[in-house]
């Protein structure tokens, strides 16, 4: 019980002084009652855990297959606990502060080139059983290709912030931090177009006696917006539509493509690293070497000179 108690009270904290998203909070807690299991078999608990408990724990880990990343963010999750505990007065030391975070494959972020996402684009404008369905689904997909929002950020916008025709868009991101995020001309005629209809279908209901909507994309799903589990089935069915290979597109593919094509177009690290988001302007840097992938492709399969050596 006490383990179930510090469990619950770090949620606690995470979430109401650092805004923690839910996601992440589900994260921490799946993580941490597997490492608060694990002690317990042993005969441990959080508090009388040591380092070289800790460093068992991940040995575990990796003895049930668990990738690099998982391992490291089941480390993360002991050590911002620990860290908690420790200004809490809970216990006198972090144990698992200099157990050292498995290395990390870093892979290339998965995206598609222009050309497939005018075709998610077009295959979007027919994608729907009404008129008001198929504009909502152009919306989606222009609105997250221009500003590379996160699909929680998309699917959970209120619709004050899109009013008035604007040329940008007050996003609220992870931690709850805020950012600007411009609109291309196209997005803001679809947006502008699915405004209208969205008000009308929101009239129509609460004249029948139903609670209007704060989100631009309502639903009657529990958040009262469309979920990400629903955009994920969206994206899947759009990319059998637009002959793109669904296994190759995920609702962050996009997100990927957004940054990868700015680059690609002369936009700087710094300013796609605001408009994604991103605290570290090294998480924006993997972008580069999407490109620089993309060049070497490029020069492989056209050079007269590869083509010769091949």
């Amino acid at each position: 019980m006490r383990d179930a108690l510090w469990i619950s009270t770090f949620l606690e904290a995470q979430a109401a002084e650092l805004g923690a998203a839910r996601n992440t909070l589900l994260a921490y807690g799946r993580d941490l009652k597997d490492a608060a299991s694990w002690l317990k078999d042993q005969g441990h608990d959080f508090q009388s855990a040591t380092q070289m408990q800790v460093e068992a724990y991940l040995v575990y880990c990796d003895a049930q297959g668990l990738s690099k990343a998982t391992r490291a963010r089941r480390l993360s999750a002991l050590k911002q606990l620990y860290r908690f505990a420790f200004e809490e007065g809970w216990r006198t030391d972090n144990p698992a502060i200099q157990v050292p975070s498995p290395g990390l494959d870093r892979r290339l972020p998965k995206t598609v080139d222009f050309e497939a996402v005018e075709r998610l684009l077009a295959a979007a404008r027919d994608f729907g059983r009404t008129k008001a369905d198929r504009l909502r689904n152009t919306c989606l997909m222009e609105v997250l290709y221009a500003t590379g929002m996160r699909v929680t950020e998309l699917v959970s916008l209120p619709v004050s912030a899109a009013r008035g025709d604007p040329e940008m868009l007050l996003v609220q991101g992870k931690g709850g931090k805020e950012r600007l995020v411009p609109l291309s001309p196209s997005a803001r005629a679809t947006l502008a177009l699915w405004i209208k209809a969205r008000d009308v279908i929101e009239d129509e209901g609460t004249a029948k006696g139903g609670t209007a909507s704060r989100f631009l994309f309502p639903s009657r799903s529990k958040a009262g917006h469309l979920t990400r589990i629903w955009f994920y089935t969206f994206i899947k069915d759009l990319a059998v539509r637009a002959d793109v290979d669904p296994a190759k597109l995920t609702p962050h593919t996009l997100r990927h493509a957004f940054a990868t094509h700015l680059l690609a177009g002369g936009a700087d690290l710094r300013s796609i690293q605001s408009m994604l988001g991103h605290a570290d302007v090294a998480t924006t840097e993997i972008y580069t070497h999407v490109v620089d992938a993309q060049l070497t492709e490029l020069v492989l399969e056209h050079h007269p000179l590869a083509k010769k050596a091949k």
